[in-house]
């Protein structure tokens, strides 16, 4: 007999769809080789889509949204994983089109997990999620591009965000003086600060349509936004420096030109952490563990249980969500 088990389940309905609290059982899962009990989930922007529907990003109906999850393997025909393995999940087109993390057990391949790496519990990983996972693929690909502490600041737009104040924490800690660009300047400065931005500016210097080229003024940036900030991201790049792009918040245009390429030698480094290969995932998990403070991760994190998430979709995707939530699954 399968044991029972609560997940939030999204569904159509004749008005659109609904998120509600369901109770489910193994019969319920998908296809997948390990197993999972799931301790904690988190809530990406993603998740507020699929939970709100404002965008199509729910493929399989009805489905458990949650695009990650960290637990303990309770089952595993994969050769890489073994029962009591602590592991978390990151995108894959889990919460998407195979059922997600907001629930107590996941059945997913093992190709998509990752072991949590030593020092790091369940709790602490979905505090980072995808949002933290993609802010280290984002610094890692700075690195790659020779944008060190010493080439000058970084900025970090959408830095009130997930991915933002992470990579914010980080890049502080790895000693890059940090700009941080936020739409909550007055509220937001004591908090931006105690991550280590030592600079803050409002998100309205960037957000406007704006010139081709502007006064150089960082070496490197993170950018969570696009549109019309991703453009003025990359006029005001230093020569030779580099951007990681890995959002939309704004938009998916781009509304810029050659400009910042062919004049300053700027690079544009674009981040996928959804499909990610293996490797990458696993090395940027080492560095989460090894260079994130996990006090400031923890200024930044707050805990929900699993019935109060549905309520908390349309506040993130509206930019009223500080920081990261993480999702108590038995609670």
């Amino acid at each position: 007999m399968s044991a029972e088990f609560r997940a939030l389940r999204v569904s159509k309905t004749e008005g659109g769809q609904e998120t509600r609290l369901v109770t489910l059982s193994d019969a319920d899962l998908m296809d997948g080789d390990v197993d999972v009990r799931v301790e904690y989930s988190t809530l990406n922007y993603k998740d507020g889509l699929a939970m709100t529907g404002r965008a199509p990003v729910v493929r399989t109906w009805p489905l458990t949204p949650g695009i990650d999850f960290a637990g303990v393997v309770e089952r595993s025909d994969h050769p890489g994983f073994q029962i009591g393995d602590r592991v978390v999940l990151n995108g894959w087109g889990v919460g998407e089109s195979h059922h997600g993390g907001c629930a107590q057990k996941a059945r997913v391949k093992g190709d998509w997990l990752v072991k949590l790496p030593h020092g790091l519990t369940s709790a602490q990983a979905m505090a980072i999620g995808t949002a933290g996972y993609t802010a280290m693929l984002c610094v890692m690909a700075l690195e790659r591009q020779g944008i060190t502490p010493d080439r000058g600041d970084v900025l970090v737009t959408g830095a009130s965000g997930g991915v933002g104040g992470v990579a914010t924490a980080l890049l502080s800690k790895l000693g890059y003086r940090v700009i941080a660009s936020t739409g909550r300047k007055a509220q937001e400065a004591d908090y931006l600060a105690g991550l280590g931005a030592q600079d803050i500016i409002d998100r309205s210097e960037l957000s406007a349509p704006g010139r081709p080229l502007g006064k150089e003024r960082w070496a490197g940036a993170v950018d969570s936004v696009g549109s019309h900030t991703l453009a003025n991201v990359l006029a005001q790049t230093r020569y030779g420096g580099a951007v990681a792009a890995c959002g939309l918040a704004q938009g998916m245009d781009l509304p810029g030109s050659v400009a910042p390429f062919i004049l300053r030698g700027v690079t544009l480094v674009g981040v996928d952490s959804v499909m990610c290969p293996a490797p990458l995932r696993t090395e940027a998990w080492r560095r989460l563990a090894a260079d994130l403070d996990l006090e400031r991760l923890a200024a930044m994190t707050r805990e929900v249980g699993l019935g109060e998430v549905s309520a908390l979709a349309g506040d993130i995707l509206d930019g009223r969500v500080r920081g990261r939530v993480v999702i108590d699954v038995n609670r």
